[in-house]
């Protein structure tokens, strides 16, 4: 495991350069929302670190050949949130597991867990893949997880999560014929899908999942409401202009957070909105093309990896954290729907850090195995 010998002239500082700097900064921005979460952020950015740089010397093919073993105990983490005494219930959600010193969010380990499990799989049936006995096979293990996951309930945690690993069953080889198939069906029943939410008694979603996603498409309507929220954030990010007004300088923020809540969980789901008033224009862009450097560097990874399960890997971790940064920041500027992911890197969450750095630390690990 870790007798693997390395030429560390492949270490990609540049990604760990990139991701610091965004965890640094995450660090100050979650002062500014919020100053009670500060220690904790940072403690556990230690932490963090450490498991990065522990992983990236940890060999990831030891780490593949346990994959089955990870998808289980994926499945337990994700029962026992159901377990009474065990699992947290937050605003009619059970998304947290209490280990008595700290709480952890399950679904969040599931990100990492399934890009390691569908990479080896797909590694394993290289050669035939693309037989429909082996695609479905796939799908059920994967769906089994993602049930869980949108029983918590967590919708927006369970597409995160069909994103990545569409992502990596994509670059895994799959058949472009099916791929066509996919989307000529998949459009019309999105269409049946939206109109079948609006009608009474639906049951596929919860009411205040409906409610996002028609606030989306209809926002007048919803003005006053569920769209206030979103409207405040992009405000605060408009009122930052070009510069910014300074850390723990953010006016509108003060007033949202601490007096009237207009915008609720600026640490958290809507950090962004702290980052364009406090940094304005130019201090956004800035921290977009730092996340844009750790998916190209993730992708370049990906490329020079030695085998399929480390090309797949790298490849999952990129399209997780690009996904997942465009969600959040389509939320906070009013382009999307709200949904509740967080920033990576750059949002409290000790959990999303955890997996995202180990994340990292696979990644780099994969770079320091590339075959040329």
């Amino acid at each position: 495991m870790l007798r693997q010998k390395y030429q560390f002239k492949n270490y990609n500082w540049m990604l760990v350069i990139a991701v610091m700097v965004l965890c640094g900064l995450g660090v100050l921005f979650i002062n500014s929302a919020d100053s009670t979460y500060t220690s904790r952020q940072f403690l556990g950015l230690l932490v963090c670190t450490a498991v990065m740089f522990f992983l990236s010397v940890v060999n990831y093919n030891f780490i593949g050949d346990y994959s089955r073993i990870l998808y289980v105990l994926n499945l337990i983490l994700l029962l026992l949130v159901k377990v009474p005494g065990l699992g947290v219930n937050v605003g009619g959600a059970t998304r947290w597991l209490n280990l008595g010193f700290t709480r952890i969010q399950p679904s969040e380990f599931t990100k990492i867990f399934m890009i390691i499990f569908v990479a080896v799989y797909i590694q394993e049936h290289e050669e035939d893949f693309n037989e429909w006995k082996n695609l479905i096979k796939l799908a059920a293990l994967c769906a089994v997880p993602l049930f869980l996951v949108v029983a918590e309930p967590d919708l927006s945690t369970t597409i995160d999560i069909t994103f990545i690993l569409l992502a990596v069953i994509f670059v895994g080889g799959l058949n472009i014929k099916l791929i066509r198939r996919c989307i000529i069906i998949g459009i019309p029943l999105m269409a049946l899908f939206i109109w079948y939410i609006q009608t009474p008694n639906q049951i596929l979603l919860q009411d205040y999942q409906v409610t996002r996603i028609m606030t989306f498409l209809n926002p007048s309507e919803y003005a006053d409401t569920t769209a206030y929220q979103q409207e405040n954030s992009e405000m605060a990010i408009g009122s930052g202009q070009l510069y910014g007004k300074g850390l723990n300088n953010n006016t509108i923020s003060e007033v949202t957070v601490t007096d009237t809540g207009l915008v609720s969980e600026q640490q958290t789901d809507f950090i962004f909105s702290v980052i364009g008033e406090e940094a304005g224009f130019i201090g956004s862009i800035i921290v977009i093309a730092l996340f844009a450097i750790v998916v190209i560097q993730c992708l370049i990874i990906a490329q020079r990896a030695k085998n399929i399960s480390g090309r797949l890997i790298a490849t999952g971790v990129a399209a997780w954290i690009g996904f997942q940064t465009f969600i959040n920041i389509g939320v906070a500027t009013h382009f999307l729907p709200n949904t509740g992911l967080t920033l990576p890197f750059m949002s409290y969450g000790l959990t999303s850090l955890l997996s995202c750095m180990a994340g990292i630390g696979l990644v780099l690990n994969i770079g320091l195995q590339r075959h040329y």
